[in-house]
């Protein structure tokens, strides 16, 4: 039965306050005017990278029978607030727990790409919607204020994606490998070339390359 607990909602709920702080930070820096500014907009992005990510992973954890139930880590949330302050998110505030005596790897890799593949495809969605509103967005501030939220919210999910993706510790990426390095190699590929493309021409110099395609 998909239902969430009243301790889960609390953490995940404090774990997307926290990372939208921690993105809002690595973006702006310290100025209090700049967080409060960007804040709103990359609320949105992580709100739907986050906390559907963690979501998906619980979805599937369910459909194979398992009961499964996000955890926060205070440890993580710390350490998200420190290396935002350097200008990137270690965005592992806590993690979906599955309880089940045995699980195969394959199931164990399912349930862990569900995640950073909800990302990949929130960013091909906010990118797309960012395509085809743009021609819009200079002659109305409502539009234009839209059309950056889609910009931040390619960029948050691209990001989260890549970095779940990772082969280190807990993350979703060292489970996947385990499962499927030809999967993993692929899958990681796509979201560190959709990160890096972000971060280097930026999502709105996407956008143009897109409409000019």
């Amino acid at each position: 039965m998909f239902e969430f607990s009243r301790n889960e909602i609390r953490d995940l709920l404090i774990a997307f306050v926290v990372l939208s702080i921690c993105f809002a930070i690595s973006n702006v820096g310290t100025d209090p005017f700049g967080i409060a500014s960007i804040l709103p907009i990359v609320m949105i992005g992580v709100g739907a990278g986050f906390l559907l990510h963690e979501i998906g992973h619980k979805f599937v954890s369910i459909k194979y029978g398992y009961w499964a139930e996000f955890k926060l880590w205070p440890l993580g949330l710390v350490i998200a607030l420190v290396t935002a302050f350097l200008g990137f998110v270690f965005a592992a505030p806590g993690a979906v727990n599955t309880y089940a005596d045995h699980m195969s790897d394959e199931i164990n890799g399912r349930i862990a790409i569900a995640g950073p593949m909800t990302n990949m495809a929130l960013a091909l969605i906010f990118i797309a919607i960012a395509a085809l509103i743009y021609p819009f967005s200079l002659d109305s501030q409502i539009i234009h204020l839209v059309y950056l939220t889609c910009a931040v919210g390619y960029s948050v999910n691209s990001y989260l994606a890549a970095f779940n993706l990772l082969p280190f510790a807990t993350l979703d990426g060292t489970k996947v490998m385990k499962w499927n390095v030809l999967i993993w190699i692929v899958i990681f590929a796509i979201a560190a070339i959709m990160t890096l493309l972000s971060m280097t021409i930026g999502a709105e110099n996407m956008v143009g390359l897109i409409i000019g395609m």
